[in-house]
């Protein structure tokens, strides 16, 4: 029998032991629901879906039925949906939207403007303004003055102006930029009665960026006549824009 070197059976016993070391790891499996580093990358349209044991999503991340992506996350106990990151549809900007318990998906309580970039969408704010005035002047008269700072792409004004029979006031509303004024929408004109207006103010027209402050002002005056006039403001409001248009897209 041939002499077998005996570095070499050392050799061939340590590469079994490796070989039987392999076999044991090679049949372990990895904990499935650990991630201890690295990162995780789901494309290719995938999506992460995350529910509650009785079937709310809970966290929803990936491609929505419109076809974009976002993330929704929703309450446990099946109310609805909370909170949402874009997947809306396509004819609006991504958003970030609130929701109450059961308000999902027409009634946010939270968001940006779906057109107006740069602006808050909901909640709409009041701007508040002093309370009616008369007016004999046949200059223009001050009224109602309100500060606004602005947080709203548009602003919402319903007002009116009052005069009695055989007499004619005008009311109008402007905006007070750094001394500046500018006049929003058309001069309103009544003779013997109310006239009541109600106007959506785009950024276009009034120039507010958010964050700017300005001084919004119903004026009147009294052209005919020697009644006297009175001015009202019913509510004033900054607001979400309804369509590209308004947004000056």
């Amino acid at each position: 029998m041939a002499a077998i070197p005996q570095d070499l059976l050392d050799r061939i016993r340590d590469l079994e032991r490796r070989v039987h070391e392999l076999t044991g790891r090679a049949n372990i499996r990895p904990a499935l629901n650990q991630i201890t580093h690295g990162a995780v990358q789901i494309g290719e349209g995938g999506s992460l879906d995350v529910r509650s044991p009785g079937g709310a999503q809970v966290l929803g991340v990936g491609q929505f039925s419109t076809g974009r992506y976002g993330v929704s996350m929703e309450r446990e106990d099946g109310t609805g949906i909370a909170l949402e990151v874009g997947g809306n549809a396509t004819n609006a900007a991504q958003m970030i939207r609130l929701y109450p318990r059961g308000g999902y998906p027409s009634t946010p309580i939270v968001m940006d403007d779906a057109h107006a970039d740069g602006y808050l969408g909901r909640p709409w704010v009041p701007i508040p303004l002093a309370p009616s005035a008369t007016v004999t002047a046949a200059d223009w008269t001050t009224t109602h003055a309100g500060t606004v700072w602005t947080q709203h792409a548009m602003l919402v004004a319903y007002w009116s102006i009052y005069a009695p029979s055989g007499t004619t006031a005008e009311a109008r509303l402007v905006v007070n930029r750094g001394g500046s004024l500018t006049q929003l929408g058309d001069t309103v004109t009544a003779s013997g009665k109310e006239i009541f207006t109600a106007q959506r103010i785009a950024p276009r027209t009034h120039g507010l960026a958010h964050g700017d402050t300005g001084v919004l002002l119903i004026q009147a005056r009294r052209t005919a006549g020697t009644g006297t006039a009175i001015s009202w403001c019913q509510g004033m409001w900054g607001t979400h824009t309804a369509n590209p248009a308004e947004a000056g897209a």
